[in-house]
């Protein structure tokens, strides 16, 4: 071989190399960019998905809601909001205000032993009964049976006055009111099997639509206000008050649990 050809030959092999290195130098830039690439798309998604969590995590909880939402008032109701439940005869000169938390034990108590006492009072024009719904039990357990059963009294009193007294005395009755601690009032339908033990309420479909619905979801929220914003000072279920005092059975500040105790202040309260 020639000189000549020589040359030749090493000058097409590094041409060859060059070329080939060249190649390669394209093919890793091109790899560098879609490492790049992909780690800018993985960490906007990751971004994202922190983002998304964060909404997420803040977005209020269903009941919170409700505080915003627009209020349905149910019928037999007034003032702000349809938050004054008045039930009695206009010619009870005074009113017993009576503060009960659903799921409230105590109330449950109160009910099966004094509320057929209450009603009858009521019925006789003794005295106007006003509800106050409270709903703190389920702040003390992230829970909803207050409130949901709450709303459904307010779906029974737009039936009627009766409706709702019947239905209430239902929830708080032996057979009916849960333990505490199981929050079964936030499901629809046991609040509806229970309401069908009320005659008034018995397979009545427009009751039954407006608490599957949650019509009056923002109504209870609105009146478990009325309970926190209370001006007597009650804190706690179940409550009573009349001319903006409290009633108790003793200075201790007990419930009136008894028809004893419970005719004998409230007795003392109506001469004043």
């Amino acid at each position: 071989m020639s000189k000549r050809n020589s040359q030749a030959a090493k000058t097409a092999a590094r041409e060859r190399l060059r070329a080939e290195r060249e190649r390669e130098a394209k093919r890793a830039k091109v790899k560098r960019q879609i490492v790049v690439a992909c780690s800018i798309v993985g960490v906007l998604a990751i971004a994202g998905g922190i983002s998304y969590a964060v909404v997420q995590a803040n977005k209020p909880s269903y009941w919170e809601g409700q505080k915003d939402a627009k209020v349905v008032t149910p019928a037999n109701t007034t003032g702000a909001k349809g938050t004054t439940v008045v039930i009695g005869k206009d010619s009870a000169k005074k009113t017993l205000k009576i503060y009960e938390d659903p799921r409230c034990p105590v109330c449950a108590q109160f009910e099966q032993t004094v509320g057929p006492t209450v009603k009858k009072d009521i019925d006789d024009g003794k005295y106007k009964m006003q509800f106050v719904g409270a709903t703190f039990i389920d702040n003390k357990d992230n829970g909803e049976g207050s409130k949901n059963a709450l709303s459904a009294l307010g779906a029974a009193l737009n039936v009627s006055d009766d409706a709702f007294l019947d239905y209430k005395a239902a929830l708080y009755s032996a057979k009916n009111h849960p333990d505490e601690t199981t929050d079964e009032f936030k499901d629809d339908s046991y609040l509806i099997k229970v309401a069908n033990t009320v005659p008034e309420l018995k397979n009545n479909k427009k009751f039954q639509d407006a608490v599957e619905k949650g019509t009056y979801d923002a109504w209870a929220v609105a009146m478990s206000k009325t309970f926190d914003d209370n001006k007597e000072g009650v804190k706690g279920t179940p409550g009573f008050s009349m001319d903006g005092k409290q009633l108790t059975a003793d200075s201790q500040g007990t419930p009136l649990l008894t028809v004893a105790d419970f005719n004998r202040v409230v007795g003392e309260a109506l001469k004043k």
